[in-house]
């Protein structure tokens, strides 16, 4: 049987995304950020509190490994002298237990006023006015516990309406998609360039009866302008430099006049540069939703004249 290494940290959310973006470089499947949760959060209590996230990577336990390894750890050796980190945990695990290792961490959790995100495999009480998303992930991005997640999740739940057409750009596991499909959106096109990450959210829209109107391609922003769509509403949680770099390569085509783009996967001290660039591409900033070190931007394109 094949084997894996598992490489998590716990650190706070600045941190995690220099982490996240330095193990990318090694990871297979890219990296999964989670928060964490004591034993008396999630259900039945309130949006997760602020506090201190896991990044973790998975790298095939072969002959490649030890120098991926020494790697990683130089590469961490001078991050940390910009950052504060802790040492890395390497823990070796069996391929059947690979998707499988963090789901004991992963607990159903309410975010905003009704949304309920349920890991598939478990229980939990639901009330009338809930809305719920239920996700198996496996190695996709998008549990719902990442303060950007939820802040797009939140965002959404404000901002779909019936009617709307929603674009949601590295879709992940399919999560706000689906949300905008729960919360009303007549149609939702989801791209990601991860063709595990399309095959997931497929398999997720299915599950919680929206693939109807949710269609997952893979794909990323060339794909979406090549086609000359423009969408009610663009959910965009990816990093701050791609989203930048996406503000100068169409991303506003994307976005109907008078629509709403929501960008997210952003640490504060990111956030005017991305604030920026999204108004030079003519998507004013209308405004700013924190949680801890991470904001998400509300802009909007002005509406055609006349």
């Amino acid at each position: 049987m094949s084997k894996w290494v598992e490489l998590s940290m716990v650190v706070d959310g600045e941190a995690a995304e220099a982490v996240a973006e330095t193990l990318r470089r090694y990871g297979h499947q890219g990296v999964v950020i989670e928060q964490r949760l004591a034993d008396d959060e999630g259900l039945p209590g309130e949006p997760l509190p602020e506090g201190p996230l896991t990044v973790r990577a998975y790298l095939p336990d072969d002959a490649e490994a030890p120098q991926k390894r020494r790697k990683i750890e130089e590469a961490l050796y001078y991050l940390g002298r910009l950052y504060p980190l802790p040492e890395p945990t390497f823990t070796v695990i069996d391929e059947a237990d690979w998707a499988e290792a963090w789901k004991a961490n992963y607990q159903p959790v309410r975010v905003g006023r009704r949304l309920l995100v349920k890991p598939a495999w478990l229980e939990a009480t639901v009330a009338p006015e809930d809305v719920l998303i239920e996700l198996d992930p496996g190695m996709a991005f998008g549990t719902g516990t990442h303060p950007s997640t939820q802040l797009c999740l939140m965002a959404a739940e404000d901002l779909v309406g019936p009617q709307q057409r929603v674009l949601d750009l590295g879709c992940g596991s399919g999560i706000l998609a689906i949300a905008a499909a729960r919360l009303g959106a007549r149609e939702v096109l989801a791209l990601d360039v991860d063709p595990v990450a399309v095959r997931v959210a497929r398999e997720n829209a299915r599950a919680n009866g929206v693939g109807a109107r949710v269609t997952v391609r893979q794909g990323s922003l060339e794909d979406a302008l090549r086609e000359g769509r423009r969408f009610d509403l663009v959910l965009v949680n990816i990093l701050a430099k791609v989203i930048v770099e996406m503000c100068h390569h169409g991303l506003a085509e994307t976005v109907q006049p008078g629509g709403t783009l929501v960008a997210a996967g952003i640490i504060e001290d990111q956030a005017d540069e991305v604030a920026g660039a999204l108004e030079k591409a003519g998507l004013p900033v209308e405004a700013r939703r924190p949680s801890g070190d991470w904001v998400a931007l509300v802009a909007r394109r002005p509406p055609a004249p006349g």
